[in-house]
């Protein structure tokens, strides 16, 4: 079986593969993609899969964007931290998914789900990307998270979070009053864990709340800089491919 990954997280990606040809030596990974323009340019090509594991957000926008851009046949399964959001949809389509951060036995069930529901892949069906594309675009997301520091528990309310980021490959969130709190989820999972209509991922680094944004300027290379209420370790950049996704989200309000 051939098999296409599409997902933005590296660590996410080679546990992956790592997985699948553990309990699969026979597959072939025939790519791994980090994003909506990379996976759409390949499957866009003579490329045939013969299933996919797909992440849900991706540092582009939501992967069901691929599924508009070209046509998709094989069975998908998704990478996804929205159980509550997509037992509907996808089980009653017969598209499995996988909750991050998934095990052998996620992944082992996973691939039986596929072999069960060949017959109805052939049939390519796939499921009603605009009702999917609702339910993403609508969660509440989390009211608040726990956190730790100086040998003490505490929550902080999630509407109080000016912003998340990386440093040293650890999720740091920062509230509007300046205090910082070490996470221990990876961003790409707070990101799916909050509002989408709140918080958007500027970048690899960055999650940022909406109330945050103080304003914007063209920046080199047709990025857009992004300027917050409070100071950041670094300058905010949007690359020219996501701006159009950015504005978009800032309008829709």
């Amino acid at each position: 079986m051939n098999i296409i990954i599409i997902e933005d997280e590296f660590r996410a990606a080679k546990s992956l593969q790592n997985l699948i040809l553990d309990l699969k030596p026979e597959f072939r990974i025939l790519g791994v993609y980090d994003s909506i323009e990379t996976s759409v340019e390949a499957l866009s090509k003579n490329i045939q899969p013969d299933l996919i594991f797909m992440d849900i957000q991706l540092s582009d926008g939501l992967s069901f964007e691929i599924l508009k851009a070209v046509k998709i046949t094989c069975p998908i399964i998704f990478c996804t931290a929205f159980d509550q959001y997509m037992l509907d949809a996808f089980k009653s389509k017969g598209v499995d998914y996988v909750l991050k951060p998934f095990s052998r036995e996620d992944i082992s069930e996973a691939l039986k789900k596929v072999d069960e529901l060949k017959k109805f892949f052939q049939k390519n069906e796939l499921p009603d990307i605009e009702s999917l594309l609702q339910k993403i675009t609508q969660p509440e997301g989390k009211s608040s998270f726990l956190v730790f520091k100086n040998q003490k528990y505490t929550t902080i309310a999630t509407e109080n979070i000016a912003y998340f980021y990386i440093h040293n490959e650890i999720t740091h969130l920062v509230t509007f009053d300046k205090e910082q709190f070490q996470l221990s989820q990876p961003l790409g999972q707070v990101a799916g864990q909050v509002s989408e209509k709140q918080f958007f991922r500027i970048n690899r680094q960055y999650l940022v709340n909406f109330k945050a944004i103080k304003e914007m300027e063209h920046y080199f290379q047709r990025k857009i800089l992004v300027k917050l209420v409070i100071e950041t370790p670094e300058k905010l950049l949007i690359n020219k491919e996501k701006s159009h996704s950015f504005f978009t989200w800032l309008e829709d309000r």
